[in-house]
């Protein structure tokens, strides 16, 4: 690009961006969040659809880390099929979604029981539903928008959950109902189009999901994710006592460099910077005002808001992520919004990220992210 060009463009970029900055900064200093504060990890225990394939469980001791560590929630990311009971060598039939296996959901429960002791919010979240997931890898038999089959399936899934921790505090539970709904071209194409769900289908699946959650008792802390895979605030559904959860990963240029499920071509993206130009855009932490501005809205007009998934993966470099995350955080946290790490150990991680370019602490057999924690700690 002509140099003459580039100047002009950023410099209305940054003219565009520093109105809209102006705008954010003249909210009320004081927002009240109808939700707490927590901050945390999701667990990946039960996030495959097949229970087979070994993942290192979450053990009582790492609950006790994160407590000494000052963290107090857990999101659960479940796969429904985790815990059914069919022949995994072909797919899956409609009646097949109903067959439970009762070993299974006492493994869940066992895992929420130990997060409780360690003094953890739990927040249980169906990652794939019946009829939909962000994610390939399993096939549906249905589609959750487009067939009520797969509609009253994801509704009696809600209400199993409800009656198995019917007298479980909302202090202590909530249910999130269906991870980073959004409409999709190809249920079986990772890459495939992707699109909002239509205000008044999303209120219509979620109101009857949280009314079969509430029969068991009407105390049930629900919260819905975002639409447009969990960016959106949803205006149609903010009159139903439902809380809503955001995402920080905006964004996906620096959270998702070089991820093979996010990028078609993961091998020729343009080096990540915060701040800074990349590719066709300047980063910087007034987009990120921008892009959360909906979020605190919603909070100060009483609805409950907290960010269910954050991080960025590990092929980020280090000091980058390290200076976008804190941008992210400053914001969530002025707006009284608390957040959840995709994972505790893993790419995403404090524990064990892979991370080429850290210096790490060894931390009880585990590798540390000292820097990456002491950032969480400090928000």
């Amino acid at each position: 690009m002509h140099r003459r060009v580039f100047i002009k463009r950023t410099g209305l970029i940054t003219v565009g961006l520093s109105l809209a900055e102006t705008a954010v900064l003249a909210r009320p200093a004081t927002v009240s969040n109808k939700l707490p504060k927590w901050k945390g990890f999701n667990v990946l225990d039960f996030f495959s659809p097949d229970p087979a394939p070994s993942r290192r469980p979450t053990t009582r001791e790492h609950f006790a880390w994160m407590r000494d560590w000052g963290f107090d929630f857990i999101r659960i990311p479940i796969a429904y099929p985790h815990y059914l009971k069919f022949d995994r060598s072909r797919d899956i039939n409609p009646d097949e979604v109903y067959q439970v296996d009762e070993s299974r959901i006492e493994e869940i429960a066992a895992l929420v029981g130990l997060a409780h002791q360690a003094g953890m919010h739990v927040s249980l979240n169906l990652h794939r539903a019946p009829g939909y997931c962000i994610n390939a890898g399993f096939h549906e038999p249905y589609n959750l928008w487009t067939d009520q089959r797969a509609q009253d399936a994801f509704y009696w899934h809600w209400s199993l959950w409800a009656k198995r921790f019917k007298h479980t505090s909302p202090k202590k539970i909530s249910f999130d109902l269906l991870n980073e709904p959004s409409m999709r071209e190809d249920m079986n194409d990772q890459h495939s189009r992707q699109t909002p769900v239509p205000g008044e289908l999303y209120r219509k699946v979620a109101k009857a999901a949280a009314e079969a959650i509430r029969k068991e008792n009407s105390e049930h802390l629900v919260i819905a994710d975002g639409n447009n895979v969990g960016s959106s605030v949803i205006p149609e559904i903010m009159d139903l006592n439902i809380a809503q959860s955001c995402r920080g990963y905006y964004p996906h240029a620096i959270s998702h460099y070089k991820a093979p499920w996010a990028n078609k071509d993961p091998d020729h993206l343009p080096e990540p910077k915060w701040p800074g130009q990349v590719g066709a855009q300047y980063l910087s932490r007034s987009m990120l005002e921008v892009y959360y501005k909906p979020w605190i809205d919603a909070v100060q007009k009483g609805i409950g808001v907290h960010c269910g998934e954050c991080g960025c993966w590990n092929k980020t470099p280090h000091d980058v992520f390290m200076a976008w995350f804190r941008d992210v955080l400053d914001i969530l946290s002025a707006g009284q919004i608390g957040f959840a790490i995709w994972n505790f150990i893993g790419d995403f991680g404090v524990l064990d990220s892979g991370r080429a370019d850290v210096v790490y602490e060894d931390w009880h057999g585990h590798k540390l992210d000292r820097a990456f924690l002491d950032l969480l700690r400090a928000h």
